[in-house]
């Protein structure tokens, strides 16, 4: 989208969800609650910042969007260039994903014996749709672009600073590879600035 972003929906969001952990730390209500909010935030197109929304011909971007300042959760908007895709992978937090612009191929995997095998058929997420990922209920998979002529965006949740979380990629053998993520950008939306609805003539 063009023009100036409506950061208003996520400043909402960020707001909301942080009140939702203020509340309980009952994951399967955080995940039930938490998707939603997140459906909510992405049944709007109107409010995520371009720089926020570039792909990269090298890889998906994984831009940080907020913090919450006890890191207890993290907002992040995931960027697929074309055919894009990422290593078999892990979470070890629970976490939200929600398509926001074009779809995602998810498939699940699980381990047998010493192998990762995939679990179940691959799963196609929708623009609007929501789906969780928890050592609880499924916590390895691989995510493609669903396109090939085009970038497809997700909005992803979790419960920690995710680009600072040890985690692992798996080879075809199951074999784990220790990765910190990482963010693409170094810098954030300003989501608390109110300072843009204030009519000009308004303004001192």
């Amino acid at each position: 989208m063009t023009g100036a972003p409506n950061l208003h929906r996520l400043a909402s969001f960020v707001g909301d969800l942080g009140a939702l952990l203020d509340a309980t730390s009952d994951e399967a209500e955080i995940l039930r609650d938490g998707e939603a909010l997140l459906a909510g935030l992405i049944a709007h197109d109107d409010w995520l910042p371009e720089a926020y929304a570039q792909p990269s011909p090298a890889r998906y971007q994984q831009y940080l969007l907020h913090c919450d300042s006890r890191e207890r959760f993290s907002v992040v908007s995931f960027v697929w260039g074309p055919g894009q895709a990422t290593p078999v992978h892990d979470h070890t937090v629970w976490g939200l994903v929600g398509v926001l612009r074009g779809a995602e191929l998810s498939q699940g995997y699980r381990r047998d014996g010493d192998a990762l095998v995939p679990h179940g058929p691959i799963h196609r997420l929708e623009r609007g749709e929501v789906e969780a990922v928890s050592p609880t209920v499924g916590d390895v998979h691989r995510v493609t672009n669903a396109f090939d002529d085009r970038p497809s965006i997700s909005i992803h949740v979790y419960g920690a600073n995710i680009g600072a979380v040890r985690r692992a990629t798996y080879d075809a053998d199951g074999r784990p590879k220790p990765f910190v993520s990482g963010y693409s950008n170094d810098t954030l939306p300003n989501l608390w600035d109110r300072s843009k609805p204030v009519p000009a003539e308004a303004a001192p």
